[in-house]
């Protein structure tokens, strides 16, 4: 009677050691994204280390991470006043397959060598974005779910995600025409698009154009035989405000919320001018000052 307990007792402890033995460890290198200004990053690759005993296998898992409405497809880093940063975190070079927290799913699996494995995370930031410019965090927690002789268990890490969002604007302009010019005064208007980082103060500055001896107040229009034709350009639908080249002095000064924003440029062909018939035309440079 003796022998067989003491027989339990050893089988016991022999279980005990094996799934202690079967134990896997994980760790994370931190993920910095560098500096964002509204173009994609790839950002390069952040490596996990996993160990694993012997034939154990397993499954590793991202999940949403701390941003506010994150999930697993569409993580999102935190900044200045709350503001958010997107970005996503792949299993392959490529960029195709999500990596989730999703056992079985959008996991990524393995069987462990009892030596150190390297398992990559492929992040990317979407273009496109303008928060406010601060240092934007995550933290991910990194879930390892392992199986070894039929018994289970879990591990997990953390890996911090930081990025730098640099103020940036990007600016487009529509055509400005004023028509058929017959002698009499013409006001047409055009618009500029800006997009801008949240709350970046910016200057739009006109030049003075590429005809000869034109200012920023006096404008002209290059036609036949070199004649010229005269305009203003103004800020205001009022036509009272010069628009010149000046920052902080006859720019247009404004406030970005994160989104395109539309300022009209509104021109005059002032009346009385009698030049050579024929197209006349120039080309003004837009200039954002941030």
């Amino acid at each position: 009677m003796r022998r067989r307990l003491s027989l339990a007792m050893m089988l016991v402890f022999a279980l005990g050691t094996y799934k202690a033995a079967a134990q896997c460890s994980i760790s994370a290198a931190a993920m910095n994204l560098g500096t964002y200004t509204g173009t994609q990053i790839t950002g390069g690759t952040t490596p996990l280390t996993i160990n694993c005993f012997l034939l154990a296998s397993y499954q590793v898992g991202l999940n949403q991470g701390t941003g506010a409405g994150a999930t697993t497809t569409t993580r999102e880093m935190t900044g200045p006043s709350g503001a958010q940063l997107q970005y996503r975190m792949f299993q392959n070079s490529a960029r195709t397959v999500n990596w989730g927290n999703n056992t079985g799913v959008d996991t990524v699996s393995g069987t462990g060598s009892g030596f150190n494995q390297t398992l990559n995370v492929y992040p990317v930031v979407a273009a496109g974005q303008y928060p406010i410019p601060g240092t934007y965090t995550d933290t991910i927690t990194v879930n390892v779910n392992y199986t070894y002789l039929f018994i289970p268990g879990t591990v997990s890490t953390t890996m911090s995600v930081t990025a730098t969002v640099q103020p940036t604007c990007q600016i487009s302009a529509s055509a400005l025409n004023f028509g058929t010019y017959s002698g009499s005064l013409i006001n047409t208007a055009s618009v500029l698009t800006v997009t801008c980082t949240n709350t970046t103060v910016f200057n739009i500055g006109l030049n003075a154009g590429t005809a000869t001896g034109a200012t920023v107040t006096t404008r002209k229009m290059t036609g036949p035989g070199s004649a010229t034709l005269s305009y203003i350009l103004f800020r205001d639908g009022a036509r009272t405000q010069n628009w010149g080249n000046t920052v902080w002095t006859d720019t247009l000064i404004s406030e970005a919320n994160g989104t395109a924003q539309q300022f009209g440029v509104f021109g005059q062909l002032p009346a009385g001018q009698f030049v050579t018939p024929g197209s006349y035309a120039d080309t003004i440079i837009a200039t954002i000052t941030y």
